[in-house]
């Protein structure tokens, strides 16, 4: 009866316990459209037009034109990643107990800044992009 109790108790003080990757992807949002280096592999080609870009990579962050007047979109994000896990557990009787805690964070930041040139017919004439995870 003894051992059936404490590993009653050992389970509940368990219970709550979860990963840091557990809390991250509860929390994490991938719904929608998201622009990745794999998206620009995949999806974008010379001779595009300008609806065709939007529609594979969403509205650009910033439009200029050069002196010819063509214009250059570009895309730039900055994703910064949190995650934070912390648990305590422990075996507590009428007149004392045993606790402990733990806890674990971490932190990322991914950069993604994509350029797309487009020629007079307004067409992608060339497009670039670079990427970073730190």
């Amino acid at each position: 009866m003894k051992k059936v109790l404490l590993a009653f108790f050992v389970a509940l003080s368990l219970a709550g316990c979860a990963s840091a990757q557990k809390h991250r992807d509860d929390v994490r949002d991938d719904s929608g459209q998201k622009l990745s280096a794999a998206a620009v592999q995949r999806e974008i080609r010379v001779g595009m037009s300008g609806a065709e870009v939007v529609s594979a990579l969403g509205a650009p962050n910033m439009v200029t034109t050069d002196a010819q007047r063509r214009e250059t979109w570009v895309y730039d994000k900055i994703a910064t990643e949190r995650a934070v896990s912390s648990s305590s557990g422990g075996l507590w009787l009428i007149l004392g107990g045993v606790g402990g805690a733990s806890g674990a964070s971490s932190t990322s930041q991914r950069t993604l800044t994509v350029i797309i040139k487009f020629d007079n017919d307004d067409k992608v004439r060339d497009y670039s992009y670079r990427q970073s995870s730190f």
